[in-house]
């Protein structure tokens, strides 16, 4: 019985671990520039907290839009069609361009919130120039994963990866250059880890260009675009499958955001706390958005070859190799929850011991739940991953809807803001809208599966 899904393993993790990495490396620049933000002070690493919460809600709309480009593309490969990938490709590339430039814009507008969110002031303050250089970040960043979805597409997921890997060595250089003002450089705080960022991004995106252009195999994929000829059939087929994924992402991301807006309500300490929190849990999440690529792949594939029966049990193995990775990680955060947050701070502060001292206390009782939700969390972003394989997308966007805004939100305000939980009420309430999106996706994909192998 398990032999059937246990079979398929090996191919899977060699599918998706050059994504996790890349993935890693994405959620790695953030965990540089909180661990040397953190040196600075609990103000600081709230403000990075607060400046990223603004961008992640862009980034999700860049990422989760650029993901229409992978099914296109493993559809074209299955069925040998070289013209339809490259057309989907440079119609991609034209989208997230404009996408990017789009949310970068939008975030400039939105920046006088900062001042009416209930924040700590002083967090605010340190947060506006660290937004502004960071928001420019997302026009390079989006145009990447344009790159990026196409390289996955066609199961080539090691060079987005050497590229994620080269931008974290950037952006922890200049972090260490910039923000202490080591070796004569000036010292610029949160700017300077804003500067690392943003230069790291504009790396990537020049480099996974240089590299995908020098392989005879992607060659004609990615150079002699004719961009004058835009074909709007091709543009509405990437819009419709992209804006549902990207409504999926926002839906989920905007939550988690809300968590770090609900939490400067309840000080900087429980900020900051809840960004240790968060940082920590984004990283093992990147390993479930891995084998989501992997199942949007493999099931595009088996959809391009009509094969149903093989597509259902191809895609559930990757669920149930989900399920016991993310166990070792629920035992993970269960056993080293008092120490993780110490890794963000410098305990040897006497000045800031009390400040210090609290964050950690309220950080390990977020980590308790945080090692509840890894299973749910993955579980959920997986059954994603294999629905868009099936280009099956707007009855999800519902369910993300249902799941993180009717059910998650209420419990997280509630419980955060009106009894004594405090932060940990805010992420009872993301437990709970996790937990309802993965058990309603699973439902969704085993029915239309079925109908699928019944035809």
């Amino acid at each position: 019985m398990f032999q059937q899904y246990t079979k398929e393993f090996a191919y899977n993790l060699k599918l998706s671990y050059p994504v996790i990495l890349g993935m890693l490396g994405h959620t790695f620049v953030a965990f540089a520039d909180n661990i040397m933000v953190g040196q600075l002070g609990t103000a600081e690493l709230a403000a990075v907290s607060l400046g990223n919460s603004f961008v992640f809600i862009a980034m999700s709309l860049g990422i989760g839009f650029s993901t229409a480009i992978t099914p296109l593309v493993a559809e074209a490969d299955g069925a040998g069609d070289q013209a339809a990938g490259k057309n989907a490709l440079k119609h991609g590339l034209v989208l997230c361009t404009l996408l990017g430039l789009s949310l970068f814009g939008v975030i400039l507008l939105c920046k006088p919130l900062l001042y009416h969110m209930e924040q700590p002031p002083e967090v605010v303050e340190l947060a506006i120039p660290y937004l502004e250089l960071v928001a420019f970040s997302l026009v390079p960043l989006v145009m990447f994963q344009a790159f990026k979805q196409f390289s996955d597409g066609l199961s080539q997921t090691k060079y987005p990866m050497i590229a994620t890997i080269l931008a974290n060595m950037v952006n922890i250089s200049l972090n260490y250059l910039l923000i202490f003002g080591s070796f004569g450089f000036p010292k610029l705080g949160i700017v300077g880890a804003a500067i690392g960022t943003l230069a790291s991004r504009v790396v990537m995106v020049a480099f996974i260009w240089f590299l995908l252009k020098q392989k005879k195999k992607f060659k004609v994929y990615v150079t002699h675009f004719n961009f004058k000829k835009i074909e709007r059939k091709v543009m509405k087929k990437i819009i419709n499958l992209g804006f549902p994924s990207a409504l999926q992402m926002f839906f989920e991301v905007a939550i988690f955001t809300a968590a770090i807006w609900l939490s400067g309500v309840l000080g900087k300490n429980a900020q900051a706390a809840n960004q240790i929190a968060l940082n920590l849990s984004s990283m093992t999440f990147m390993v479930g958005m891995g084998l989501s690529v992997a199942a949007m792949v493999r099931v595009g594939n088996q959809k391009g070859l009509q094969n149903f029966r093989d597509l259902k049990r191809i895609a559930e193995s990757i669920f149930f190799l989900t399920f016991l990775l993310e166990i070792v990680f629920a035992a993970l955060f269960l056993m080293g929850r008092h120490w993780f947050p110490t890794i963000y701070l410098d305990v040897d502060d006497l000045m800031n011991q009390a400040d210090n001292t609290e964050v950690i206390v309220i950080a390990a009782k977020l980590l308790l739940v945080a090692a509840f939700f890894q299973i749910s969390d993955g579980l959920q972003v997986v059954v994603l991953g294999a629905l868009r394989g099936l280009q099956d997308v707007r009855i999800p966007t519902l369910i993300t809807f249902v799941a993180y805004w009717l059910i998650g939100f209420p419990i997280s305000y509630y419980l955060g803001l009106f009894t004594d939980f405090g932060s940990t009420g805010i992420w009872i309430g993301l437990l709970s809208g996790l937990t309802a999106s993965a058990v309603m996706l699973y439902i969704r994909f085993n029915y239309l599966t079925k109908k699928l192998i019944s035809q």
